[in-house]
């Protein structure tokens, strides 16, 4: 029990930002003018701050003094991280707490306002192994028919995604080995998807969407692991998860000429948004190439493009998230909140709910007006008291089929 200081200070607010901001103990010590002990009695809950000491710590992190008082919300589901090595602890750390965040800015504007009804396929794995490709195949097959997306290729996923309900954020991590996470919510009742923007390449960055879509559907109920072998066939299944999803077999295998050249792989690159690697992979899966054809095709596909890109890549800029940043524009252009009230109402320094939630840099300075997408929560008060509050909505558009 704390002695002293700010009541009711929450310890554990303090071990999530050493995670964001990626501080030791002994760093944040230096730059709030305590000695180490004292950090470590505050994230013990042995000690709270002082005052003076509380106002300290919030300028150094740039959050509110108030948001350490705000007792932490439920947190999300383990994510499965594409990279499992010792080498990378923080970074996880740093991106499931980052993830945490964006909950709690989705949570602070659900109070204002209704999200998209969840409309995701449910599959109920407790274990990997039992998981066919016949099972993952129906499960892609499945989500599309969900996401009205007939069997085309999809001209933009990031915005399928979001109207099925998914959270779906895209930030600068400075951690190129992890291109993305994801993790149920129960606070918010649907989930959440993280992307790493460090990639500027509209590929890589669908497909990395569609492998934590693959997550999301199919293991959500299976326990997270250490095992090697098994997060491997995890791995494995969400990206045959996303061959299937973004290059169905009906569609697809129509168009492609057997055996393909690697010109005919960029033609087919461009036209279903998807990486001529991973279309190998996918033509694999589907047995329209041996064993043997597949690696004579991916060598051949080193020697000429080398092992990191291939061309055109710069051709697709990736697909940017919307929810979020236009819920906050709704509240604003309703004026439901003043502008400089929403990093207040959150708690978060403005260009942390910048970056987690797509806005412009120095939004909250002043902005300007932005197409609407999304639906004022309807107040069961006096009509006449609320009558400047309306309850109309543009809607998520439907990707054509």
């Amino acid at each position: 029990m704390s002695r002293g200081g700010i009541q009711g200070f929450q310890k554990d607010r303090l071990s999530q930002l050493l995670a964001v901001r990626r501080l030791t103990q002994s760093q944040l010590a230096s730059l709030v003018g305590v000695s180490p002990a004292t950090i470590s009695k505050w994230r013990a809950g042995t000690q709270a701050p002082e005052r003076e000491a509380l106002d300290r710590l919030a300028s150094v992190v740039n959050v509110t003094p108030e948001w350490f008082t705000r007792p932490l919300t439920e947190k999300v589901s383990a994510p499965l991280f594409r990279s499992n090595a010792s080498a990378h602890v923080a970074a996880r750390a740093m991106l499931e707490a980052r993830l945490e965040w964006a909950q709690e800015i989705a949570a602070a504007l659900m109070e204002f306002v209704d999200y998209p009804e969840l409309n995701l396929p449910l599959r109920h794995y407790m274990n990997p192994e039992e998981i066919t490709s016949e099972d993952i195949e129906q499960a892609a097959s499945e989500c599309r028919d969900k996401l009205r997306l007939g069997r085309a290729a999809i001209q933009d996923l990031a915005l399928a995604v979001e109207g099925a309900g998914v959270i779906l954020v895209r930030e600068e991590t400075g951690i190129a080995q992890i291109e993305g996470l994801s993790a149920w919510s129960e606070v918010l009742g649907r989930p959440l998807i993280l992307l790493s923007a460090d990639k500027d390449n509209g590929y890589r960055s669908r497909f990395d969407l569609a492998h934590e879509l693959g997550h999301l559907v199919l293991h959500r109920h299976i326990r997270r692991t250490t095992d090697r072998d098994r997060h491997k066939l995890l791995e494995q299944q969400a990206h045959r998860f996303a061959g299937a999803f973004l290059l169905p077999a009906e569609t697809f295998a129509a168009e492609v000429r057997i055996p393909p050249t690697l010109d005919d792989l960029l033609l087919l690159k461009r036209r279903w948004g998807v990486s001529a690697a991973a279309i190998l992979m996918r033509l694999r899966s589907l047995q329209l190439l041996d064993e043997e054809g597949a690696l004579t095709l991916f060598k051949r596909r080193s020697a000429r493009w080398g092992a990191k890109s291939e061309p055109g890549d710069g051709d697709r800029k990736p697909e940017q998230p919307r929810l979020l940043r236009r819920t906050i524009d709704l509240l604003v252009d309703e004026n439901v909140m003043p502008l400089d009230a929403i990093p207040r109402h959150i708690g978060l320094a403005a260009f942390d709910i910048e970056m987690l939630a797509g806005l412009p840099e120095k939004y909250f300075e002043g902005k300007s007006n932005v197409v609407q997408l999304a639906r004022l929560r309807v107040v069961p008060t006096n009509h006449e008291e609320r009558s400047d509050y309306p309850n109309t909505v543009v809607p998520f558009r439907s990707p054509s089929k």
